[in-house]
């Protein structure tokens, strides 16, 4: 946890700016969430042309890019709104966007309706209790991811 999907039209992006917003969506939830790489995971979803609709029509050159966010619960307002906007810029600088084409959501999850890592993830403040019930080699594993 967090899972970030980056929905946009088949072909949008390329291979590079797929791996630099994945990158750029890392580094801007572990700097304004304050959480460890090893969590941040983002998958891309390319939609090809005539199944993607809005306003029930098929979207026809649109230039658009949408990030679902899920994130553990448990972080303020004031936390949550800067990590949507550093989000919005991220992904616009590194897909070649202007801000109004990048759409962001960002939804949130009780920490005991995740299991990540062979556990329930911890309510917010439990989060040494949880690693340290991490297994040493599984810790070791975790630690390498994203450095």
């Amino acid at each position: 946890m967090p899972t970030y999907v980056v929905t946009a039209p088949e072909g949008r992006l390329s291979a590079e700016q797929k791996r630099r917003i994945a990158s750029d969506i890392t580094q801007v939830h572990c700097s304004v969430a304050v959480a460890p790489a090893y969590f941040a995971q983002v998958i891309f979803h390319d939609v090809p042309q005539g199944n993607y609709f809005v306003g029930g029509q098929p979207l026809q050159g649109a230039d658009h890019v949408y990030v679902h966010g899920q994130i553990r619960a448990g972080r303020d307002s004031a936390t949550k709104e800067k990590l949507v906007l550093a989000l919005m810029h991220a992904v616009a600088e590194a897909g070649a966007l202007g801000t109004h084409q990048v759409q962001i959501y960002v939804v949130e999850v009780p920490a005991r309706q995740i299991a990540e890592y062979g556990q329930l993830l911890p309510l917010p403040g439990g989060e040494a209790a949880w690693w340290d019930a991490v297994p040493a080699e599984l810790r070791k594993h975790m630690e390498t991811i994203g450095n």
